[in-house]
């Protein structure tokens, strides 16, 4: 199929409205556009670069986890959440009441990554996996009595009230087993010759057109992204999340979707997606580099502590999985006395390495800011 005469699907007339039955994918691709070639060799030397750090950082799964609650928090917010980068990392009880709901939506999102990329040691990427995967990402949060973890039985709308007044809705039901089971073979259809990145794109597309679970769609497509290259092996690690560039891009990002079910423009949305994955690439790769010279940095301030120079390098490990603690995670984590947590606490805070945030006598936290303000830019 050539991008150029791509016919992306038709609409079908139901009871009380059109829903959109797109055509399947698992085939051959091919495209004349040449910027399509200049934009794939971009977006694969980035990711390349992006992998190759992850492969030489030391401890990289310290800072992998850091990565994956920026998506949780980013992905999430895409879909209304409020909860910021700093509530994310701090435990419930600091959260305040009516924004708990938020926060587990977040959490909910961590552990569904966490469990989704172990998995893919023993499943390869199948609608089992995001099936199992979404069920976690709904668990005691909004939308857990939509089907958690099963495609929908029932028709679903984007936009609007209803499906009267709806800015699209996706296929029938009924078509629903079928379109997935045909994304699926094109994950792994070695018959044709088709890049991954515009495997990707084109996956990343057609699940989001087919809308396949209630609730949760956008992340769970957007999680669709490190899936599929981990499992591909384009990654070692799961350290490319496109939801920071989808939600700064917005507006552009819906109406690239919009624009291959209504004109047609298979080009427009893969030009879009290429473009997306070099420019986080690339962002991640700089993050990276930060995090080595502010490794190395800290590393050097805390062999001035003496005697509490152990601990201290114990205690950074802690905060480069978790940037905002409290004495008594400190004290548990690391083993070590309720003076001695505060000790290094003062340590951290004397160096510049930690702020207290609560402006509270009791129950204190501490956010590793250097750190930090690496994922919030």
């Amino acid at each position: 199929m050539k991008f150029e005469t791509f016919q992306a699907g038709v609409w079908i007339q139901r009871y009380q409205y059109k829903s959109f039955e797109p055509v399947p994918v698992d085939h051959a691709w091919c495209w004349e556009d040449a910027t399509v070639n200049t934009l794939l060799e971009s977006a694969n030397r980035a990711l390349g670069e992006l992998n190759a750090f992850s492969l030489i950082v030391p401890d990289v799964d310290l800072f992998i986890e850091m990565h994956v609650v920026k998506e949780a928090q980013t992905s999430s917010r895409i879909e209304g959440t409020q909860t910021g980068m700093d509530e994310a990392l701090m435990p419930e009880n600091q959260i305040q009441p009516e924004k708990r709901d938020d926060w587990r939506e977040v959490h909910n999102y961590v552990e569904a990554v966490n469990a989704a990329i172990a998995e893919l040691k023993t499943l390869p990427l199948s609608n089992r996996l995001l099936r199992r995967t979404h069920e976690i990402l709904m668990q005691g949060v909004r939308g857990e009595h939509k089907q958690p973890g099963e495609f929908r039985s029932s028709q679903n709308w984007i936009g609007g009230s209803s499906l009267t007044d709806a800015v699209f809705i996706p296929p029938h039901p009924s078509s629903v087993p079928a379109l997935m089971s045909d994304l699926e073979k094109f994950w792994h259809d070695q018959t044709i010759t088709v890049p991954h990145l515009i495997r990707l794109a084109i996956s990343h597309y057609q699940f989001e057109t087919i809308h396949p679970f209630l609730d949760g769609n956008g992340r769970i497509g957007r999680l669709l992204v490190p899936l599929y290259l981990v499992s591909h092996g384009l990654l070692e690690k799961p350290s490319l999340y496109l939801s920071d560039f989808f939600e700064r891009n917005r507006a552009s990002y819906y109406d690239a979707l919009m624009r291959v079910r209504v004109s047609n423009d298979m080009l427009h949305w893969v030009r879009f997606f290429l473009q997306g994955v070099a420019e986080t690439a690339t962002k991640g790769r700089n993050v990276f580099q930060k995090i080595l010279a502010l490794r190395t940095q800290v590393e050097h301030q805390v062999l001035g502590l003496g005697k509490r120079a152990p601990n201290a390098r114990q205690a950074l490990n802690l905060l480069y999985r978790k940037p905002i603690i409290n004495a008594t995670e400190l004290e548990r984590s690391l083993e070590i006395s309720h003076p001695t947590a505060n000790a290094l606490l003062n340590d951290f805070r004397r160096l510049g390495l930690l702020r207290e945030v609560t402006g509270a006598e009791r129950h204190r936290m501490y956010v590793f800011e250097p750190y930090l303000d690496l994922f919030l830019r």
